[in-house]
């Protein structure tokens, strides 16, 4: 998952809170800009860990303070669906790449 940063903010990595096993990284790009994405920990993840960290970072892309965007690859966000066992919302899947708003639709529709 990328995260797109508000213009307020220049830089955010590291952990979101405990008990997601996901923190956000930073890559250079080609272009020497940085760009901010999601990582998996190498300690234990939770079932619903890799969803709860999407879901959460989707909900700040709604207050646009720190991050303005989220943009989630359709297979991760299957395979997240999966771990936690949202089986049917995955099925439903339909889109190539996932923003903020995709995910709270989602959320609310399917009572993630």
């Amino acid at each position: 998952m990328e995260i797109i940063l508000s213009k307020q903010c220049e830089s955010l990595t590291g952990s979101l809170g405990r008990g997601f096993g996901y923190y956000i990284k930073t890559h250079k790009s080609k272009n020497g800009k940085p760009r901010f994405f999601s990582q998996r920990s190498k300690h234990q993840v939770p079932p619903d860990g890799h969803l709860r960290f999407i879901l959460t970072c989707a909900k700040l892309a709604q207050n646009k303070l720190h991050i303005a965007d989220v943009k989630v690859p359709c297979e991760e966000l299957k395979s997240a669906l999966h771990e936690a066992g949202y089986f049917i919302a995955m099925n439903y899947l339909r889109l190539e790449i996932y923003t903020a708003s995709d995910i709270i639709n989602l959320k609310h529709t399917f009572g993630l």
